[in-house]
């Protein structure tokens, strides 16, 4: 398999939501928070509030936000890859990156799915705002539970960041 092969998050390409390919070694020297996102979830609200100030506070920092729309946990995120940029862009003023809907679990799983899960030893993601915390080499730092609240580990963020 080809993704065991791959050392960290920058060796994959993934697709955005308007179906352009991205090499995600653009981000190399940023911060990664990666989350699975679904706009009918009871953890949309808080989640993509906290998301988005984060992504205000550190983005100029280097922290990039990269968003997996995903339908596979109570059909949660129905809509289109469209319809999910607007919700939210529109709803949360999010101004980070959000790709194409994947599949986080099973044989199709997308492959960047399957490269953070192995590298933290989980067989499966649980629900919707599973984040996985990489740093500027690519490497996975951290996963926290969809009921881990972003702001609850913005010092591992800062530290990071190498910010104060």
């Amino acid at each position: 398999m080809a993704s065991e092969s791959k050392k960290s998050v920058h060796d994959f390409t993934v697709k955005d939501a308007r179906g352009n390919v991205v090499d995600l070694s653009i981000y190399k020297g940023k911060v990664l928070l990666i989350v699975n996102v679904a706009s009918q979830c009871g953890l949309t609200n808080s989640n993509y509030t906290e998301l988005s100030q984060l992504y205000q506070k550190y983005k100029d920092q280097g922290l990039e936000i990269l968003a997996f729309p995903c339908n596979q946990f109570g059909a949660q995120e129905p809509g289109s890859n469209e319809e999910i940029v607007e919700f939210a862009c529109t709803r949360f003023k999010a101004e980070y990156p959000i790709f194409d809907k994947v599949d986080v679990n099973g044989e199709s799983a997308a492959p960047i799915y399957k490269f953070l899960k192995s590298s933290k030893g989980e067989d499966n993601i649980k629900w919707n705002f599973s984040k996985f915390l990489v740093d500027k080499d690519g490497n996975v730092v951290n996963h926290y539970d969809p009921t881990t609240n972003p702001s609850s580990f913005e010092n591992d963020i800062k530290e990071l960041l190498g910010v104060a």
